[in-house]
């Protein structure tokens, strides 16, 4: 219903904003990333914007790039995961790391976040490394659109070795778990293809 909401920003409290615009202060739910994303109040922001109606209320979320929007209302498709938990979840890391814990399939990363359980996280690894790709992750690395601003080149050497991997004809799917289970224990790619092969030889 609402694509997204500019105005000048009133209150920055503890998981709500709240924007003037049009005369009307509208209350905002938001992540930890958001909220560090957004200006100083009394500057302009443009808040991208998702309104949940249930019996009992209408809730406005809103997030601070087009990325964060679309990973929130791909965490909230997932069953069991509401969109409060959703917000934890985005709050809890980066969006680029949010991105590569799925893409990698990581449950312990996933399960760290407030309120999220293994089994949780489980469904989340489950349902959405089919949604969630490389190009994602390489993208949300190009335009900066984690809040948090992670340094460019954290999560390269991880992406390198998945797509050396995929390039030497092993599938998506397989280079995925293979550098999932060796990625702590190297920062260079080169390193991390020689463990994920010796991984899946059995070595």
């Amino acid at each position: 219903m609402y694509a997204f909401i500019e105005g000048k920003v009133c209150e920055k409290t503890n998981g709500c904003l709240v924007l003037l615009a049009a005369g009307v202060g509208w209350q905002i739910n938001c992540s930890n990333n958001t909220l560090q994303a957004a200006p100083a109040v009394g500057e302009t922001m443009r808040c991208y914007t998702v309104l949940n109606v249930r019996e009992d209320a209408m809730e406005l979320y809103g997030f601070a790039t087009r990325e964060e929007k679309q990973m929130f209302l791909q965490l909230t498709s997932v069953s069991g995961v509401g969109s409060k938990t959703a917000l934890a979840l985005l709050g809890a890391m980066p969006l680029r790391d949010l991105s590569l814990a799925i893409l990698l399939g990581d449950v312990n990363a996933l399960a760290r976040a407030p309120g999220i359980g293994k089994k949780t996280a489980q469904r989340i690894a489950l349902e959405l490394k089919e949604k969630v790709t490389q190009a994602d992750v390489s993208a949300q690395a190009d335009t900066g659109s984690s809040a948090a601003q992670v340094p460019a080149g954290q999560a390269d050497h991880v992406m390198e070795a998945i797509e050396a991997l995929t390039a030497l004809g092993y599938s998506a799917a397989e280079a995925r778990n293979a550098v999932s289970q060796v990625r702590d224990q190297s920062d260079k790619a080169e390193e991390l293809i020689r463990l994920a092969l010796r991984s899946m030889a059995g070595i």
